[in-house]
């Protein structure tokens, strides 16, 4: 199965996350922050992937880093979990909602950015 469990630890937040790419759109989060369980709940739910999120952090403060740091963490369980193999580089999809246009663009290639330094004539 592909599946995995990241953590993360910092100054100011405690993060695990738990992947199961093959699952029921099962879900269990516990961060502090309503709008953004929402949000992962929609990824969990339509994606069909099972994914527990436990976190604590500085809300008090702001919660800035406490999504920064789910983020991360997700996206390292994502990238270890996921077999890379017959999947293209990048994809992308538009998803019509009530009143909006959702769009999600994704690159699996593993590089971080890139600069492209050149001169144009």
């Amino acid at each position: 199965m592909r599946r995995a469990k990241k953590e993360r630890n910092t100054l100011e937040t405690q993060i695990f996350v738990s992947v199961n790419l093959d699952g029921s759109g099962k879900r269990d989060f516990n961060t502090g922050l309503p709008f953004l369980e929402h949000m992962l709940d929609q990824i969990a739910r339509h994606g069909m992937f099972d994914i527990e999120i436990k976190a604590s952090g500085d809300l008090e403060i702001d919660a800035h880093h406490t999504v920064e740091d789910i983020g991360i963490t997700l996206g390292q369980a994502f990238s270890h979990a996921l077999d890379k193999t017959g999947i293209r580089r990048y994809g992308h999809a538009y998803v019509p909602l009530d009143e909006a246009l959702s769009r999600v663009v994704l690159d699996c290639s593993g590089r971080p950015g890139l600069e492209y330094n050149v001169d144009f004539v």
